[in-house]
């Protein structure tokens, strides 16, 4: 117990880089989804295939070899980023790329017998979309948005190969060091723990949207 109360700082230290990456992935990654997923439903031929082939190149090639592309090959053109900011936009393009699958998928399940409804009262596009499209998908898409978040903090384990010290690398220097096992424990339990947290507030969103079920 007196070990682990000592590796605990220096675990929490890498566990604030892990919790960094993870937050900035999410904040930009969403949003380029949902904007990405628009185009594909836009009846644009050209955009259309520029956004699939984004698409297609992101979830068809592995987040580790994206990384490595990002920060190893991208410097022989030109285009040089730091550590962090390598695996920010490796994550970024990795993760969008699956959101906007996600939201696509949402947006093209609601009948457009509703858009139609929804005309027939009398409301407009941006009212249709508040408060009949947009519930239902949000709903619709909550599952699988709960499952890329969670793997997505399994997935930061990966920038130990860009030498940042996030969370892995840590408990890996740890074990190095001193020879013992108990640094994966700890870990573990710190992936474990923030995995349960993020099911408990996706399980409460359901929740709270499942008042817009059939």
């Amino acid at each position: 117990m007196d070990y682990i109360i000592r590796i605990i700082p220096q675990l929490l230290e890498g566990g604030v880089v892990t919790g960094q990456v993870f937050l900035i992935t999410i904040v930009l990654s969403v949003p380029i989804g949902i904007l990405l997923a628009l185009g594909r439903v836009l009846s644009i031929g050209i955009l259309q295939k520029i956004i699939a082939f984004y698409v297609w190149v992101l979830r068809g090639t592995t987040l580790m070899l994206q990384l490595i592309f990002v920060y190893y090959a991208l410097p022989t053109v030109g285009i040089r980023f730091g550590d962090f900011e390598a695996a920010i936009v490796a994550f970024v393009f990795n993760y969008s790329a699956y959101f906007c699958e996600i939201f696509r998928a949402g947006i093209q399940s609601i009948p457009k017998g509703k858009y139609e409804a929804a005309r027939t009262l009398g409301m407009g596009y941006m009212q249709t979309m508040r408060r009949i499209v947009l519930p239902q998908v949000f709903r619709i898409i909550l599952p699988p948005v709960s499952n890329e978040t969670i793997t997505l903090v399994k997935d930061t384990s990966l920038v130990y190969v860009l030498a940042m010290n996030d969370l892995m690398r840590t408990t890996m220097n740890l074990v190095q060091r001193d020879f013992d096992i108990t640094p994966f424990l700890v870990a573990g339990a710190f992936y474990l723990i923030a995995t349960l947290v993020l099911t408990m507030v996706f399980e409460h969103l359901e929740k709270r949207f499942s008042r817009y079920e059939r």
